[in-house]
């Protein structure tokens, strides 16, 4: 049984709406930004390679549940994410 993922659907830059599962979300406690990563949906491969997307994200305060996505843009962003995916990663190796 695979546990249920959240879904969020981010529209392209031709403004198509593509539909993706969540990884996970984090805060980085020096910066206070929030970041989630994310795989299209459907995509779930046990032993093949997935693509990630990563975005900074906050939340929007005038709709419930919604949040704001942004581009990564620092190598100390990349850095920060690539760490947390690979601890991600690991932990979900050995269940």
């Amino acid at each position: 049984m695979s546990e249920e993922k959240d879904r969020i659907v981010i529209p392209d830059e031709n403004g198509d709406e593509h539909l993706f599962d969540e990884l996970f979300k984090f805060t980085v406690d020096d910066t206070g930004k929030s970041y989630i990563l994310v795989t299209p949906a459907g995509e779930e491969a046990e032993d093949e390679e997935v693509e990630v997307f990563a975005f900074r994200y906050e939340d929007r305060e005038d709709e419930e549940n919604d949040i704001a996505l942004f581009p990564v843009e620092t190598d100390e962003e990349w850095e920060i994410i690539e760490e947390m995916l690979n601890t991600f990663s690991e932990e979900g190796e050995e269940e």
